[in-house]
């Protein structure tokens, strides 16, 4: 994916906060520190103990106008950060950076970051930023953003039960969470209004992708880009015998094509289901159906 290099002074020096929640087990701020040290990249690492702790911390960064913030975990701490710093009344926003940790961050794929934090921590260096859309969901639980996938329906459950697995099962938590939800989840009729058109029929899942990957390298929306203003929304409407023979083909990005699925490249756009669906953005849950999505273009900087 081609990038369009950013403004950032190479003398500001990262605030790295360290989720040590993140992954299998607890990421080592010492290895961490270490890293940062051999690749020479000035910084002040912050460790803190809970995600409520993070999340001030974050805050009390962006209010004091720090420049450049990177945290260490997956994709939901990815998603944390994003939410502080859109959230923030602060008119300028930190360059954010992230550095893959546990099983890796599906984010980070679509810019062909490494996955092993050794070795993703270099592309802290230089000046190279990526101006990338973030998109908000509403609902009746309130406003979230997310910048990479989200989803409703049977994969959003799945997402759900995958979070109570061991971390133990790595990146088999999500394939063995969507076969225990699938059997029993109720498909129904959805209502999607894109704005120009209205799309109504029975459906399984609907997924609106900003990234390319999610649950641990599934290439679930080839054709998305985080620069074009736009989301790939894809409604699912297969049989639950059909949704297992369709997870290969979205493991690989050769999905699109199934008769199964309907994709759409929209701004926005709000989502009705028969039933309430479950909903999450980045693997984490944020509520319950009907939501209203929306993108913000161009909203926050990414480190590449």
């Amino acid at each position: 994916m081609s990038a369009e290099p950013g403004e950032a002074e190479v003398t500001d020096s990262w605030h790295v906060l360290v989720n040590q929640a993140a992954g299998r087990r607890a990421i080592d701020p010492g290895f961490v520190a270490g890293l940062l040290h051999e690749a020479a990249i000035p910084n002040e690492l912050l460790t803190p103990g809970s995600v409520d702790e993070m999340r001030n911390a974050l805050a009390d960064l962006v209010r004091n106008g720090v420049r450049r913030v990177a945290v260490v975990g997956g994709d939901g701490t990815a998603n944390l950060a994003v939410n502080v710093l859109m959230g923030s009344p602060m008119k300028e926003r930190p360059i954010l950076g992230v550095l893959p940790a546990g099983t890796g961050c599906d984010l980070l794929r679509t810019f062909a970051i490494p996955q092993k934090l050794e070795n993703a921590v270099e592309h802290l260096k230089g000046d190279r930023t990526y101006r990338m859309d973030v998109a908000r969901l509403e609902g009746a639980w309130g406003t979230r953003y997310f910048v990479n996938v989200a989803q409703a329906g049977v994969g959003a459950a799945a997402a759900q039960t995958a979070q109570n697995l061991s971390r133990a099962w790595g990146k088999g938590r999500y394939p063995l969470a969507f076969l225990a939800r699938l059997p029993r989840f109720p498909a129904g009729r959805v209502v999607a209004d894109l704005g120009d058109r209205r799309h109504e029929g029975t459906a399984l899942a609907v997924i609106f992708a900003n990234g390319q990957f999610f649950a641990g390298g599934w290439n679930v929306a080839p054709r998305s880009t985080v620069q074009d203003g736009r989301l790939d929304l894809q409604i699912v409407d297969a049989a639950k015998w059909e949704a297992i023979r369709l997870v290969p083909k979205i493991i690989r990005g050769l999905h699109l094509t199934d008769r199964a699925v309907r994709r759409y490249a929209v701004a926005g756009f709000s989502l009705e289901s028969e039933h309430p669906w479950p909903v999450e953005a980045d693997g984490e849950l944020v509520g319950n159906t009907p939501v209203t999505v929306a993108v913000e273009p161009g909203a926050l900087d990414l480190k590449i």
